[in-house]
């Protein structure tokens, strides 16, 4: 095979130059006295020192591979000691875990049979190599932090899916994270460990003793006087719970932490290392050493300025030494040991990586004279072990480490080639490349040196002992403030640090998008763009397979590293295209998502599936964007749909037989996120349940026949995404809303989307999570203020508790010192100013992104839902996630921006064009949380007049047929604050337990909106057709989720009352809970309408106001009795104080009923009060002691019963003043009286009726109407409230064609 090089072609068996005396002529420019004395240079005996000039034998090309040969077989006799040595070991040399019968459970086991995933409860696993003598060690690398126990087991040990390595005798192991060791019992041992740590396992035979080691520092001895003696002998093994993740390294790399005395169980390849030093110090010689060919003589030269200037010497020089070399530098042990740390001594000088580009000149010299597969092979197990290295480095305070690793990381994808190949065939492949931009959080915050960099901690005090922010800022001591200044010059120390390497990440970004790199093919960027859309689909359709999805907090570094090389390349094309818009104006066009340029996979569109819309919406697209669909290509479409779900189905039946678990060979082909995280292919599934059904093996050509769905992006070339000559590449199908103006370049629209959609998949999540250590640190912080309050208070004869008291504020100080020093890592890390701004420039874009989408009409289906959820959850980000760091009112254009998602919220939470009821339903919850904070109402009401009203409208929509719990909620919100006894933020009877988040949108306090109330009233008003279709819909679901109460509740106090112990089921409260809050809620709605449009209940010119005023009454009176009646089943539920029933109560739910009593019968006209008053008369439930129970005066009866019972408190009113004002009590006081001499004269003037004159239906009213054409009679209310849902008679079921009014004949 030739080697393909920079111009230049050199085959192995060139190198040594033929034997003819003319060839040295034409090949040496230099004299041969000056060859000789350069060679002798360069190729020093193993002592480095040369012999005398007259000893030395003379060098030429011609007998320099003689002498090199010579040099190199000098001291490697020490392959005949290796033997000797490796006593104590039984096993192959070359030790791996043993996946043919060491195993228990399902595993997923890497290619290299060093990384494991555990597959089942508890899988355990061990090496094919055991020892018995001498002294020994292995290393795990650690790649998810939980149950774990690693350590040594003997052949006899039998593990099963309960216990593993450690539970069972002559089993030993180290568990990190329980912080224990095992070997049958257990007990406390070590400390905790973190995903990217590395444990040592050591076993010592001659004293029989096992210790672990972690990063390097000694756990002490775990375990002694092991058992020792014939037949036993002890393997490395380790049991791991369900996607647990380690990597194993017996020796086969350079132990990163080595025991002096002690011995990898895999012996490194002495001989190998011994001539790949020799030859890496032949060449730094050559690199040292140049020839001043006019002078005669040789020269020492500057070896980072050294440069291949076609000297035909050195390259025939360097050819010999390569020709050695190469073949070398494919093993990984070399690699790793040799070349990595010759690269790292390059930059050790310090400097910017630009100032050393001899790295450049050595990778073209590898490209120049080693064999193609021996370069790939070289580059691909560099970049693994310096991402290994990356990884596994602890954490110390200048993060030194990892600088290091990722400045050699940057010089080697400086050089154009060697990026490509990595790129193309490595980098997303083989690799995890996304690990480089991750920064590891310290667990162990000692170990970090954080201590040292944040000596002060400080932590707020801002909150009061309910858990909500206190009101008044207390004015902080000297002290405090000193120390909160020291704790902020600590953390911008931090800062500074943490900088560094997130510049050097994004240095790597833009190296991987370069696009002017075109030399001897496609750029960068373009081989980026389709492997990161690879990356992205992973992500997207294996959401249940952890193995291949990548970790969230690898996820949110790579996307603010990736938004910071995004846009500066963004901002960049913008100052070579004035017209072009900058970043801060950045969005992604809506021809992206219909013109079939980028894959969206099978991710859900606001209109639907794809298919579906390419179907129904393909005359739009013709007429807008000018794209056509073949209706073969839709036919096609259609049938591959149904395919791949008969497949799938398939597939998924095939997943429940262990046989179809098994993979062999390359069927399995997922890069494992889990395992190594550089060798992660888990390509063996291991299954104890499946081993004898291993045979007959499936054939792999029926495995390859398997349809996959292969991305389209794998074939596209830069053409196809950025366009020439006419041709608009991703911009393909620009509809006429669209301003014809350039964007960017189409590139980096893709790189955009790509951003929008990681953010979607699991930074969200991740961004969530981490808020955790900030609730921790106000919890101890409480906890600390409330124990030194006792202290203070604690009597000094109490010498017992204060001692306590005192371990206890101890315990908290130290706490808080770690959590405080550990939540200055995450704000730099994660919330820091620079992180928010991030965020808060992605909400923008999607904003954009929704508007530019939303101006195309119909084609606004094509949008994937994605958009919308991210615009949602960053605003929800930067309001509750970075805030206790940055406020999100410093950022820039803040107002404009909670204006234009208010607007999109108002517009599209009804928006006929988006389907999925997922995305329907986010997008009503977030309306409903905009609602309830005064920054984000005030942006409601700023939006467009005539969307406000389309909002309001789409509101008061009736209830049936859509989720109308969140509409209610909307309603109810707007009014909180108006109503009557309506401004508690928590109700009065919970003021004294544990309050819940108080960052919760139900929580917040009332802030009503006037502006949106009167838009509601003019719509009730103007709209005849509008308030009964909305009333009859609120009244509807007001009866069922009333009666749904009630019911429940007497389920409840039949359960209380059995005599044998029970437990009401949690969910049954909390749907009766549920069903608590909607009525109240609903009454808070119906109080709103009578308030603000009276008239639709007592002008009764409109046709339904009377009997909306009927059915409103009859609810009323419903409740009112329900609630009220002494003793009653309310009373002894509500006396109960269930865990899940808290917020049932009389209060809520009375004054909301009051509420509406009041403005029916005081606050209105004389008029309508008549009205009112003698509708609610005439309902045969009515009760006037339920008003009279509003203001406590209870029944003679039932107080003359209650007497003995002195402590008994009767609900009233009156108790509530800080609630209810006096201005509300006098005119429940004056509704009492009203209702209680209307109803005295009401009983006076009621003539007697006869039973045979009432309603049949209610026996309630007078017979009022008769039905055509069957002359059935009813009362008149009775048949309005029947007609609005059926037309059939209540008696013959005959079809009602009309009522007419009856009045009884006056002979009868």
């Amino acid at each position: 095979m030739t080697s393909r090089g920079a111009g230049t072609a050199f085959s192995r068996k060139n190198y040594r130059l033929s034997t003819e005396p003319e060839k040295s002529k034409v090949t040496g420019i230099v004299n041969s006295r000056l060859l000789n004395d350069y060679l002798h240079r360069v190729f020093t005996n193993a002592d480095g020192n040369q012999p005398a000039a007259a000893y030395r034998k003379h060098l030429t090309f011609q007998n320099l591979q003689e002498h090199l040969d010579r040099l190199l077989a000098e001291e490697n006799g020490s392959e005949d000691s290796r033997d000797q040595v490796a006593e104590g070991r039984l096993g192959p040399s070359t030790v791996v875990l043993d996946h043919t019968s060491g195993f228990e459970g399902l595993l997923l086991v890497d290619d290299d049979l060093l990384g494991v995933i555990g597959h089942s409860n508890f899988g355990s696993i061990r090496a094919t190599t055991c020892v018995y003598k001498g002294k020994w060690i292995y290393e795990v690398l650690i790649s998810s932090q939980g149950l774990m126990q690693i350590g040594w087991c003997t052949l006899n040990c039998r593990f099963n899916q309960e216990e593993g390595v450690g539970d069972t005798p002559d089993s030993y192991a180290y568990d990190g994270n329980r912080v224990r060791k095992w070997n049958v019992t257990t007990t406390n041992y070590g400390k905790s460990w973190a995903a990217g740590d590395i444990v040592s396992c050591l076993i010592d035979l001659d004293e029989g003793t096992i210790a672990f080691c972690l990063n390097g520092i000694s756990l002490g001895t775990a375990f002694d006087n092991i058992t020792r003696g014939a037949g036993m002998a002890y393997f490395p093994a380790i049991s791991l719970s369900f996607k647990e993740s380690v990597a194993f390294n017996f020796g086969s790399r350079p132990l990163r932490y080595p025991v002096e005395g002690y011995r990898p169980l895999q012996d490194p390849p002495v001989a190998d290392l011994v001539k790949a030093r020799k030859l890496l110090g032949y060449l730094k010689n050559v690199i040292h050493i140049g020839i001043d060919v006019t002078e005669g003589k040789l020269v020492e030269k500057d070896t980072s300025m050294w440069q291949l200037q076609g000297e035909p010497t050195v390259l025939i020089t360097l050819a010999h030494i390569f020709n050695y070399f190469s073949p070398l530098m494919c093993k990984v042990y070399l690699v790793e040991d040799v070349l990595m740390t010759f690269l790292l001594s390059i930059l050790e000088r310090g400097g910017a990586v630009e100032a050393h580009p001899l790295i450049q000149q050595l990778l073209d010299l590898m490209w120049l004279l080693m064999e193609e597969y021996e370069v790939h092979e070289c580059l691909k197990q560099l970049l693994m072990s310096l991402l290994r290295a990356y990884r596994f480095s602890p954490i110390i305070p200048d993060l030194g480490l990892q600088i290091h690793y990722l400045r050699l990381t940057i010089a080697v994808l400086k050089h154009e080639k060697s990026r490509k190949y990595l790129l193309s065939n490595v980098l997303f492949d083989v690799l995890r490349s996304v690990v480089f931009f991750y920064i590891k959080s310290p667990l162990r915050v000692e170990e970090a040196g954080l201590q040292e960099l944040i000596p002060t901690t400080w932590w707020p005090n801002r909150f009061t002992k309910e858990g909500k922010e206190s009101k008044e800022v207390k004015e902080e001591s000297a002290e405090e403030r000193l120390r909160r200044r020291a704790y902020e010059r600590g953390c911008q120390r931090l800062k500074k640090r943490i900088e560094v390497v997130e510049g050097l990440q994004v240095q790597i970004l833009k190296l991987l998008l370069n696009n002017k790199d075109r030399g001897g093919g496609e750029a960068s960027r373009y081989i980026f763009l389709n492997k990161f859309r690879k990356f992205l689909q992973e992500n997207a359709s294996n959401r249940g397979n952890l193995t291949v999805l990548c970790p969230p907090e690898y996820m949110v570094c790579f996307l603010h590293r990736l938004i910071a090389a995004l846009r500066f390349f963004w901002d960049g094309h913008k100052v070579k295209t004035p017209a072009a818009l900058s970043s801060e104006e950045a969005y992604v066009p809506p021809q992206l998502f219909y013109n079939g340029k980028v894959d969206y996979f099978d991710l859900q569109r606001l209109g639907g599936l794809l298919s579906h819309l390419k179907k129904t919406l393909k005359d739009d697209l013709a007429a807008k964007a000018n794209v056509l669909i073949d209706p073969a290509e839709l036919q096609a479409v259609t049938m591959d749909d149904l395919d791949e779900d008969e497949e799938s189905a398939t597939s998924a039946a095939q997943s429940q037989r262990p046989s179809a678990a098994l993979a062999i060979g390359g069927a399995l082909a997922r890069p494992g996120w889990l395992s190594s995280p550089t060798l992660g292919r888990a390509n063996r599934f291991l299954s104890t349940a499946a081993v004898s059904l291993m045979n007959p093996r499936r054939p792999l050509g029926t495995l390859e026949k398997i349809k996959v769905r292969t991305l389209s992006v794998e074939q596209r070339t830069e053409e196809d995404i950025e366009g020439s000559h006419g041709n608009e590449g991703l911009l393909l199908g620009r509809p006429p809303e669209e301003p014809d103006q350039p964007i960017t370049e189409n590139s980096l629209l893709e790189v955009l989307d790509g951003i929008v959609m990681m953010y979607n998949l699991s930074v969200h999540q991740q961004l969530g999570k981490m808020v955790g250590v900030s609730d921790d640190v106000n919890e101890y912080a409480m906890a600390l203020k409330d124990t030194e309050e006792k202290i203070s208070r604690c009597p000094k004869r109490r010498r017992d508790i204060h001692e306590e008291l005192l371990k206890s504020q101890k315990v908290f100080s130290e706490k808080l010192n770690h959590l405080s020093r550990r939540l200055a890592w995450i704000n730099v890390t994660i919330y820091s100013k620079e992180k928010m701004q991030d965020v808060y420039w992605l909400l923008r874009v999607c904003i954009r992104t929704i508007e530019h989408g939303d101006r195309t009409g119909s084609l606004f289906a094509f949008m994937p839902e994605f958009y919308l959820s991210v615009a949602m959850n960053s605003y929800s980000a930067l309001k509750n996630y970075f805030s206790p760091v940055n406020s999100m009112e410093e950022l820039p254009g803040y107002e404009e921006t909670l204006m234009r998602l208010a607007a999109i919220l108002a517009k599209h939470f009804a928006d006929s064009r988006i389907v999925g009821t997922d995305i329907r339903d986010s997008l009503m919850q977030a309306l409903a949380s905009y609602v309830c904070y005064p920054h984000s109402l005030r942006a409601v009401e700023r939006i467009p007049e005539e969307q406000r009203i389309s909002m309001m409208k789409n509101l008061l929509a009736p209830y049936e047929q859509r989720p109308w719990a969140q509409t209610n909620w909307i309603l109810v919100r707007l009014w909180r604050g108006c109503g009557f006894g309506y401004r508690y933020t928590r109700l009065p009877h919970l003021l004294k337990t544990k309050p819940e988040d108080a960052s919760l949108p139900s929580l917040q306090k009332p802030c009503p909106s006037t502006l949106l109330q009167r838009h509601m009233a003019d719509l009730l008003r103007s709209d005849r057709d509008l308030a009964p279709s909305f009333l009859n819909s609120v009244l509807n679901q007001l009866n069922w989720a009333f009666s749904e109460f009630i019911g429940m509740i007497q389920e409840i106090q039949q359960a209380a009352e059995r005599l044998e112990r029970n437990f009401v089921d949690s969910r049954q409260l909390k749907v009766c809970a549920t069903c608590f809050d909607l009525s109240v809620s609903l009454l808070r709605v119906l109080e709103m309408t009578v308030t603000l449009a009276p008239e639709i209940f007592l002008d009764w010119n409109r046709p339904s106001s009377e009997l909306l005023l009927r059915r409103l009454a009859q609810l009323l009176n419903q409740v009112l009795n329900r609630v009220t009646a002494e003793r009653n089943l309310f009373d002894r539920v509500v006396n109960l104080r269930l865990p899940g029933l808290e917020s049932v109560d009389h209060y809520p739910i009375l004054v909301a009923v009051t509420g509406i009593l009041v403005r029916l019968l005081v606050d209105t006209d004389v008029q309508g009060a008549e009205r009112a008053t003698a509708v609610l008369l005439a309902d045969p439930c009515f009760q006037l002691r339920s008003i009279q129970y509003l203001l406590g005066h209870a029944e003679p009866s039932a107080l003359a019963a209650a007497a003995p019972a002195t402590d008994k408190r009767h609900f009233s009113l009156h108790t509530y003043t800080e609630y209810i004002s006096a201005e509300e009590l006098a005119k429940v006081d004056k509704m009492l009286s009203h209702l209680s001499e209307e109803s005295k004269q009401a009983a006076a003037t009621t003539l007697p009726t006869s039973e045979e004159d009432l309603c049949p239906i209610c026996y309630a009213h007078p017979i009022s109407a008769i039905f055509r054409p069957c002359s059935h009679k009813s009362c008149k209310a009775c048949i309005n409230q029947h007609l609005m849902n059926n037309k059939d008679c209540f008696f013959c079921k005959a079809t009602i064609t009309g009522v007419d009014d009856f009045t009884k004949p006056a002979s009868s």
